[in-house]
């Protein structure tokens, strides 16, 4: 039996009981690291936007400035609670970080394309199209993140 759960594991012949290299596991395994990257960008999302709000309405901090510090706290909060919670980092730190670092400005990069391109190409609401591309750069993120950023063991 799964651990507490009284679901047989397919090794004990449960559902996916015979699927070659426990495809279900690994499924199982994938959603629950794409509800904590989820979860953690919630979580950064909250502290970069808390920061540019503080910096502007109680340290008087122009909103460009503001937001770039809030961009790196909500960076930094990123990388560390996936390092704790989403991935199993098979990479140290210094070689995580600077990979991460550049999946980052690659989704901001990536971000800027699709919005210019929808915008001109579909002629949508924009608010719209930044839900697609946020959509888009998050299932992106999450499989960079994973295969090359801390190249995950599972």
């Amino acid at each position: 039996m799964g651990a507490g759960t009284g679901d047989m594991s397919p090794d004990e012949g449960g559902a996916g009981a015979g699927m070659p290299g426990g495809v279900l596991a690994r499924a199982g395994r994938l959603a629950r690291q794409f509800r904590a990257f989820f979860g953690v960008g919630i979580v950064a999302a909250i502290v970069h936007y808390g920061l540019l709000v503080l910096l502007v309405e109680a340290f008087f901090y122009d909103s460009a400035s503001a937001a770039g510090a809030g961009y790196l706290a909500g960076g930094a909060v990123s990388y560390m609670l996936n390092r704790a919670f989403t991935y199993d980092a098979a990479r140290g730190h210094l070689d995580a970080l600077w990979r991460f670092a550049i999946v980052a400005l690659l989704g901001a990069g990536l971000t800027w394309l699709l919005m210019w391109l929808m915008t001109r190409g579909l002629g949508w609401h924009y608010l719209l199209l930044q839900g697609i591309t946020t959509g888009i750069v998050l299932v992106w993120s999450f499989f960079a993140h994973k295969y090359w950023s801390f190249r995950d063991r599972a």
